[in-house]
Formats: C-alpha cells, structure tokens, sequence
C-alpha cells in the first residue's frame, strides 16, 4: 500500500502544463536552462551586487555573513546571446489586471536597455499580469515611444496587446521569448 501511495504521491508533485502555478522568474529559469540544454541560446539571471560589510569566522567552514548592502543599482536581470546577438532584459509580474506601474522598472533600467539597442543588441521587457495569465515582450523601442508620448505612471495592458507581443504558454520552454525574438529580429513572422 505505501508503495502505491508513494507512487501517487510522486505522480502529484510532476510539474504539469495545465498546473505550473510558477513565477515569472521560476519559468524563465526553466526556459533559459532549456535553452543551454539544447544548445539554444545562453542567457543567465545576473546576480544582484551585494557588498558583505560583516562576517563572522569561528572557523573557516562555519563562516557567517552577518551584513551586507547593495551595492549600485544592478541593470537589468537578463543577459546572453542568441545567434550571435547580446540579449538583455528585464522581467517582471504585477496582480494588477488592466496596467503594469511604470515604477516597478527603474530608470536607470530604462537606459540601460536603450544603451543596449543603440549598440545592436536586443533590449526588452517581459511582463507576466499574473491574474489573467498572459506574458508579454515589450521591446525597448516601444517602450521608449510610450515613455515619450505618454504622461501615465502606467502601461495599460491595451497597450502591451495592441504592440507588445504575446509570449504563449508552453510546455517546454515554458515563456518561449526567444520565439517571439525570432520573429521580431531574425526575419520570422509576428
């Protein structure tokens, strides 16, 4: 009996198309070590820089960080390459249902990605509105218009339908942006 239980129990715990229930950040992890398992693209989250101003050794293996700060502002959490083109993006999720706040992207960000595509690379922002379940890309040069045209402290999400491009769930990858940056810069259709 506790061997069928077992199996059950395993047989739960298999992630599933129909039941991700994941972040943002968890589905890109996945999608981009899709993409290196298969010789794809390279793409890494950057780690946030931290300085440690305070560790404790009692011993050598038992070092403790006691404090730290953050260092400057960290650019964007995306980088790699893929056929041959520097990629860099920022991703982020919001509960909201009818805008994402422009305040959860920071300016320096903003030129970052701006510097990126000035210098041929890909710059982007995925966006995940978690309650209806739909991800986005915005690439930077759409962003930067509506920076330009607009007043609002929002993107309204008829925005990102109307020139964002829609990221479809998948199985594996599970945010397949790089379908969408094929068709956008590498001659495929939107």
């Amino acid at each position: 009996m506790n061997k069928i239980m077992g199996a059950r129990t395993s047989f739960r715990n298999i992630n599933t198309y129909a039941n991700r229930g994941m972040s943002l950040e968890a589905d890109l992890k996945a999608s981009n070590d899709y993409y290196l398992a298969n010789d794809i693209a390279v793409i890494y989250k950057k780690p946030t820089p931290i300085t440690i101003s305070k560790v404790n050794y009692p011993s050598r293996a038992d070092a403790v960080i006691k404090e730290g700060y953050f260092r400057t502002p960290s650019t964007t959490d995306y980088n790699g390459i893929y056929k041959g083109k520097y990629i860099d993006f920022e991703a982020k999720e919001t509960k909201l249902k009818t805008s994402f706040p422009l305040n959860n992207i920071h300016p320096h960000q903003i030129i970052h990605l701006k510097k990126i595509y000035k210098h041929g690379g890909i710059g982007f922002l995925i966006v995940r509105f978690t309650v209806i379940n739909k991800t986005f890309l915005l690439p930077i040069e759409t962003l930067s218009n509506f920076l330009d045209e607009s007043t609002r402290k929002s993107i309204p999400l008829s925005y990102f339908e109307k020139y964002g491009y829609i990221i479809k769930d998948k199985y594996n990858p599970r945010v397949d942006y790089l379908n969408v940056i094929d068709k956008l810069y590498f001659g495929g259709n939107v």
